[in-house]
């Protein structure tokens, strides 16, 4: 069942947005070559406690980390670790927060040093697949329409579109109705209605999109070893549009990025 949003409701959920936003800011400046995880792990739970909030993720489905770290050929749900991070890798960092008693809950791909252009260029398309999936979702449009404008986007490029893992309602609880794949038809699964909010994902390969599972029991990996990139935002359906609860500008502020893709999708501006 959908768990309709209310206005006052939504703008409590961009609070809780916006402190895993400047998570992934202030872990911007730390992301080096030689920085573990794990220091990564330590940096956001700290900064999470001291913006009030409670780190979303940490016990969560017996989660043993405030961070999920996935390094080049880990899609998601990548535990923290004492290997350093090297020069040419790859880290998507997604992170979650519980603030108001609602989650926020969004991840960043990041670059370290000097990265292949082959993987840049898997991380720019997945990126902006992101923003292609997000203007789907209006009222009226159903889950499919997202689905297939992601999928259609970054197998365009030749990419694989990872079919395990979606996207998510998010409130109250990290996962809602409805599930928000990255792959489908247009036309088809639940309607979007106003009040929404959801959790839109793209996992997108650099090659196959078939993935396995490690013995660790959390972290996912593609089968041909190649890279993997994952980007997500929270957003809510207000006015029957598109509404961003958060923002990716404080991890662009900390890398000197220039990037308005996010302005098309918010009615205020935001103010750092």
């Amino acid at each position: 069942m959908i768990i309709v949003k209310t206005k006052e409701e939504i703008e409590l959920m961009r609070q809780s947005a916006l402190v895993v936003s400047k998570t992934l800011g202030m872990l911007a400046k730390e992301i080096k070559v030689g920085v573990t995880t794990n220091q990564l792990d330590k940096f956001a739970e700290d900064f999470i406690r001291e913006q009030g909030a409670i780190p979303g993720f940490l016990g969560l489905y017996d989660c043993p980390s405030t961070l999920l770290c996935s390094v080049n050929e880990a899609v998601v749900h990548g535990l923290p670790t004492d290997i350093p991070l090297k020069d040419g890798d790859i880290v998507s960092v997604d992170c979650g927060s519980i603030m108001n008693g609602f989650y926020g809950d969004h991840a960043y791909t990041f670059e370290i040093g000097d990265v292949a252009p082959e993987t840049k260029k898997l991380i720019q398309i997945t990126k902006e697949s992101l923003y292609v999936g997000i203007r789907e979702l209006k009222v009226g449009n159903r889950v499919g329409d997202v689905g297939y404008a992601i999928q259609n986007y970054c197998e365009a490029h030749g990419y694989g579109v990872v079919r395990e893992l979606v996207g998510h309602g998010l409130g109250r609880k990290m996962h809602e109705d409805p599930e928000m794949p990255n792959y489908g038809r247009r036309g088809r699964g639940k309607k979007f209605i106003e009040g929404m909010v959801v959790a839109i994902e793209p996992m997108i390969n650099g090659g196959t999109h078939k993935v396995k599972q490690l013995k660790d029991g959390w972290t996912i990996v593609t089968q041909d070893g190649k890279p993997s990139v994952h980007f997500e935002h929270d957003i809510a359906i207000v006015d029957g549009k598109p509404e961003i609860l958060s923002t990716f500008a404080y991890v662009h502020e900390a890398l000197g990025i220039v990037d308005d893709e996010e302005n098309k999708f918010r009615q205020n501006a935001l103010v750092l």
